[in-house]
């Protein structure tokens, strides 16, 4: 009798592990499933493929200064005049400083703030 018991508990089991088995792998083969691992494959290729061309860009860029170093020190030209560096821009006006202080600017056109939110 309990060996009956043992293999009927064991041959459940079993099947209940199967049925999940295919449940899952039946899920994994749906239409929608198939689209979403496929997009996200392509993402990741994708991803790897950007990363190896910053690389190379970098290693590209990072050779071509080296030669032309060796180019320079061969021909006996040596770097050109120091470039001043770029200017920089305040994005928004600072009303804190000196400058904006002498100055006392004062529009000349009706100022009114307008928020392009309001609308919504």
């Amino acid at each position: 009798m309990f060996r009956r018991t043992f293999w009927f508990t064991t041959g459940v089991a079993a099947g209940v592990w199967a049925t999940t088995k295919i449940n899952r792998k039946l899920k994994q083969l749906t239409p929608d499933s198939v689209a979403a691992t496929a997009a996200n494959k392509a993402l990741e290729t994708g991803q790897r493929l950007k990363d190896r061309a910053v690389e190379f860009a970098l290693d590209v860029r990072d050779n071509m200064a080296r030669r032309e170093a060796e180019l320079g020190e061969a021909l006996g030209i040596g770097a050109g005049p120091a470039l001043p560096a770029p200017r920089q821009y305040a994005a928004i006006e600072n009303r804190a400083t000196p400058l904006y202080a002498e100055k006392q600017v004062q529009r000349t056109y009706p100022y009114n703030s307008y928020n392009r939110n309001e609308d919504h």
